[in-house]
């Protein structure tokens, strides 16, 4: 997969270079109508190499269509953080009923909620002298 995103990189970067390579020529580009330069204060054209425009306008649909999906998402990550907060009043209502009621726990609860056993030595952790058996452990009084 890695392999495969490296390649589109690398396509996708020769066919920006191929293209801005065609598209040199300086083109004029003018933010206002021409009715309209009249009435507001200022230059509001400029020249630009056409290849730069393209990017341009790729780079601002890109962005409008990210803006767009987070404006459409916001609907459910305003669910998702609801969800999230009742799981979390549930998740403390049923750890308080565990400890406040004494009722039989079912089996499947009892063998989850059981603590796990110490995993057992394996033969590259050798035992450090005769402390270390069972036969060490002190007597019962």
């Amino acid at each position: 997969m890695r392999y495969l995103r490296l390649l589109f990189v690398v396509v996708l970067a020769a066919v920006l270079i191929v293209v801005a390579l065609a598209n040199r020529q300086f083109v004029e580009v003018s933010l206002l109508p021409a009715g309209l330069d009249q009435w507001v204060p200022g230059d509001w054209s400029a020249r630009m190499p056409l290849f730069l425009i393209i990017l341009l306008a790729i780079l601002a649909g890109m962005l409008l269509g990210v803006v767009w999906e987070w404006l459409r998402e916001s609907s459910l990550r305003r669910q998702s953080a609801q969800r999230a907060h009742e799981l979390q009043a549930l998740e403390r209502e049923v750890g308080s009923l565990r400890k406040t009621h004494h009722a039989p726990r079912d089996e499947v609860l009892a063998i989850l909620d059981a603590p796990k056993p110490p995993a057992p030595a394996t033969a590259a952790t050798p035992a450090t002298g005769p402390a270390a058996g069972p036969a060490a452990l002190p007597a019962k009084s």
